[in-house]
């Protein structure tokens, strides 16, 4: 029996799903702004709870700026070599819900980027991190700023993978439950 054009089609779109890696390793080539534009179109369209899109971007270009967040408390190192950045900035009214808001916006920014053969790697900035962010991007106190994502097109070497697939993953039969936790 062949495949139907929606099986093949499918296929396709789940292969280019399980494709996005992080990427830390940047060319210093700049992201155009039609690509950056796609990327926005995406993260303004992507769901939220209630549809309240309780986020805030910015678009970090300026190396000294990348660098400085890259020093930050956290886990965002990866943005010193980057030729573009973006930070979120979440509105802080209902935190449990634009936590899991702020996950589903970084993702789907980062899958926009990877259909253009832009590499990403998601950071975050803790403890003082936060408030040394909001002073400088200029955030208001009353935002929650902890997430800023690394954009660019990957050097050579980040294009290879440190290791196969199969054993960058648990197998499923580790993590998979039916009907029951048991």
């Amino acid at each position: 029996m062949s495949e139907t054009t929606d099986e093949r089609s499918a296929k396709e779109r789940i292969s280019f799903l399980r494709s996005l890696r992080a990427v830390r390793g940047f060319r210093p080539d700049p992201v155009g702004q039609e690509v950056v534009d796609d990327i926005l179109l995406v993260a303004r369209w992507s769901g939220s709870a209630s549809n309240r899109q309780p986020w805030e971007i910015i678009v970090v270009r300026e190396r000294d700026t990348l660098r400085s967040l890259a020093e930050l408390d956290g886990y965002a190192g990866h943005l010193a070599g980057a030729p573009l950045g973006i930070v979120l900035v979440m509105d802080g009214d209902r935190v449990e819900h634009e936590t899991y808001d702020e996950g589903r916006l970084a993702e789907r920014i980062m899958l926009a980027a990877h259909a253009h053969g832009v590499g990403s790697s998601v950071g975050w900035i803790v403890g003082k991190g936060r408030d040394a962010a909001k002073a400088l991007l200029g955030i208001p106190q009353h935002k929650v700023v902890r997430t800023a994502i690394s954009l660019g097109y990957p050097v050579e070497d980040a294009r290879r993978p440190r290791f196969s697939r199969t054993q960058a993953r648990k197998p499923l039969s580790e993590i998979l439950h039916e009907e029951r936790y048991e």
